[in-house]
């Protein structure tokens, strides 16, 4: 049975289809990105490969543009809910020394979680990061934690992820992660559901 250890060299991010349009309509969605962000930052200092998707872009438009996601390994259109579309899934396959995916975005109960299902179906160490995860409803994003914590999917935050893929503070980047994290990270309410 896996522990969910973080291994940085061993990781790949996971930026699920936060867009323009979904603005309006997401449960804390200013939270949410700022705390993707934080992710985002976090895979820039550390050199972890960043998979980027979008819904529908032609539709639903392009990734929201105060995400940084220049970095991005592979940024990928997709009309399948699960991020795992062919493109991804060669990716993957030709980084096979990354066993663990570090997931956030929208919506948790639809193309986190399909994403989340998939990868772990295909051997992966899946950890959501929940603060920066979310839906259109509070209901359907926390029933989707539950869900991927009951498929071996791992839940934590932003901040435990980042010190988690640092490991130590000894590690190089530390203080440049430190400035990531002084600022708390934006409080996306999942304290207001004891279930979880």
């Amino acid at each position: 049975m896996s522990v969910g250890r973080i291994i940085a060299s061993r990781t790949a991010m996971f930026c699920c289809d936060l867009q323009d349009k979904f603005r309006p309509s997401i449960r804390h969605f200013p939270a949410v990105l700022s705390n993707a962000n934080r992710m985002l930052q976090s895979a820039k200092l550390l050199d972890i490969p960043l998979v980027v998707t979008e819904q529908y872009p032609k539709g639903l438009g392009a990734t929201c543009s105060e995400l940084d996601i220049e970095h991005c390994s592979i940024r990928c259109p997709k009309t399948k809910f699960s991020m795992v579309v062919p493109d991804v899934k060669s990716y993957l396959e030709a980084k096979d020394d990354r066993k663990t995916i570090v997931l956030f975005g929208i919506e948790a109960h639809v193309c986190v979680q399909q994403t989340a299902l998939d990868l772990v179906s295909l051997g992966y160490d899946v950890h959501v990061i929940v603060d920066a995860t979310s839906s259109r409803t509070d209901t359907d994003r926390v029933f989707a934690f539950q869900r991927m914590r009951q498929a071996g999917v791992f839940l934590t935050t932003s901040e435990s992820m980042i010190l988690s893929l640092a490991g130590a503070s000894d590690h190089p980047q530390f203080r440049q992660l430190q400035k990531i994290i002084m600022t708390e990270a934006e409080d996306t309410k999942l304290l207001s559901f004891p279930t979880l």
